[in-house]
């Protein structure tokens, strides 16, 4: 009998969704060279399949399929036997990333932006004042070109830390772009790496199943395509937020609190955290029977920390306070995607009053919801602040980075992994199905070649089924409560009268 440590052999129905996810993971690799050959970056191999571009993209998709059934596959035997164990889903984990690892980048070309906004820097530059453009004046046009058009004029919204370490690595490596993607995988790598060792420690403490939360997180498609094939930072910035708001939970508030401020200078919504991490921690303080005064202490001292941690990385850096400002969230809104809730309603409603004969600016419809979307979420974000403690830490926290995202002006899929790598540790999501499913199918959205596969004048389409779901939801909530109310009434009847 295999245990949830997985120290026994696997069984051979985990073998071959291994296997099935190992082939359609390298499937995605082979076909990616061609996928992305924009004539700037040739990648370290090619391999051109039967049929052209059409095969490569077909074969792309068929690993994309194959992957995410494995996956599903491997959710089900874990709900249902309770196996594979932890430690043999860290064995496929690797198994999958390793074609992912050593491909191109796919699904986005952020991993570019990076190396050029890491060059600007190396270069004596801030890359917070000059847009990767400046590099056509620096001598480095090859990493320009590798940069998409859309971005070549935006400076960086990321933070300090991630920067100074994209700027050594494009400066050891002299802009080499192969090279360079490569080793930038390898910070995300440790963002992954870092959410398979904390995750089973997180699910454990809130009562939840941690080989569960594993496969929720680390072997996820989302993880392997839009985290690790695409390179993006979200995956260091989620792996710290993870380890510390694990700490935190095991009783080290200051701890938990100096790394979650270190992934807030990787990507700032990860600063979040540190707020509810440390009110948490200090209403905990207080209610273990000591004072008031003591939570409040722990609530001013690990706030301290908090700041010590950005001010010194900022300082060491070289960054100042030039990352803290308006573009980190201006940065986001200059893409428009169907998918945004506030971008599909904008533009449904801008069309409709378009027939109507109205001159209305969709854009300027979007703003206005923009705001106030922002506005509900801070709204949202203090309500739950105000009511956090330590035991529904992980699911308000959670909650708002979910609600950041879908506020946001840019619902890119990735983003997601902010919220749902604190979800997976908390027992009511990981036995919801539905979750999976949308996990598989989300990362669809994204075409191989970065480009979003619903372009915006689908926002009716998005709209509809926004509706649709929300009323399914809205729906399955009343069925699961009149349940409940039944089995509670069943339970009241079948008590004794006449008893006390």
């Amino acid at each position: 009998m295999e245990t949830r440590g997985g120290a026994e052999r696997p069984e051979p129905a985990t073998l071959a969704l291994g296997l099935l996810g190992f082939c359609g993971s390298a499937l995605v690799a082979l076909a990616g060279p061609a996928l992305v050959d924009h004539g700037v970056v040739g990648w370290w191999y090619s391999l051109r399949l039967p049929g052209g571009r059409s095969g490569e993209t077909a074969a792309s998709y068929l690993g994309m399929a194959a992957l995410g059934l494995a996956w599903l596959g491997l959710g089900e035997r874990l709900r249902r036997s309770g196996r594979p164990g932890t430690r043999q889903l860290w064995v496929i984990a690797a198994a999958w990333c390793l074609p992912l690892a050593l491909g191109p980048s796919l699904f986005s070309s952020d991993v570019y932006s990076y190396l050029a906004q890491g060059m600007i820097l190396h270069l004596g530059h801030s890359p917070y004042r000059d847009a990767p453009a400046l590099l056509a004046r620096l001598g480095a046009r090859h990493l320009l070109d590798a940069v998409s058009p859309f971005w070549r004029h935006t400076t960086a919204p990321y933070g300090p830390l991630f920067l100074f370490v994209a700027a050594a690595v494009a400066g050891q490596l002299h802009g080499d772009l192969v090279a360079g993607v490569l080793v930038m995988r390898v910070l995300e790598l440790a963002g992954l790496a870092l959410c398979a060792g904390f995750l089973p420690r997180l699910a454990r403490r809130s009562g939840a199943d941690p080989a569960i939360a594993t496969w929720l997180v680390v072997l996820s498609p989302l993880s392997l395509l839009e985290l690790v094939a695409a390179g993006h930072n979200d995956a260091l910035m989620v792996g710290l937020m993870v380890a510390g708001v694990t700490l935190a939970m095991e009783r080290r508030p200051y701890l938990g609190v100096a790394l979650c401020a270190l992934a807030a200078t990787v990507k700032l919504p990860a600063l979040v955290a540190v707020a509810f991490v440390a009110v948490a921690s200090g209403r905990a303080r207080a209610a273990e029977g000591r004072s008031a005064r003591a939570g409040l202490r722990l609530v001013l001292g690990t706030s301290a920390l908090a700041l010590a941690v950005l001010v010194a990385v900022s300082a060491l850096t070289g960054a100042g306070a030039a990352w803290v400002s308006a573009s980190v969230l201006q940065v986001p809104g200059k893409v428009h995607l169907a998918v945004t809730p506030t971008t599909a309603l904008a533009w449904t409603v801008g069309s409709v009053l378009h027939s109507a004969g109205l001159r209305v600016s969709w854009r300027g419809i979007e703003s206005a919801l923009g705001d106030a979307a922002l506005l509900a979420t801070a709204v949202l974000g203090l309500l739950l602040l105000r009511r956090v403690r330590l035991e529904t830490l992980l699911g308000s926290l959670a909650a708002l980075l979910l609600v950041v995202v879908a506020a946001g002006p840019a619902m890119w899929p990735w983003y997601f992994a902010w919220g749902l790598s604190l979800l997976a540790a908390c027992r009511g999501p990981q036995r919801s199905r539905l979750l999976a499913l949308a996990l598989a199918a989300v990362v669809f959205e994204v075409k191989p070649d970065g480009i979003f596969a619903l372009p915006v004048d689908t926002s009716p389409a998005v709209l509809a089924g926004y509706l649709l779901l929300a009323g399914a939801l809205y729906a399955a909530a009343r069925l699961s409560a009149r349940r409940r109310a039944g089995i509670a009434a069943e339970r009241l009847r079948a008590v004794p009268s006449g008893t006390g």
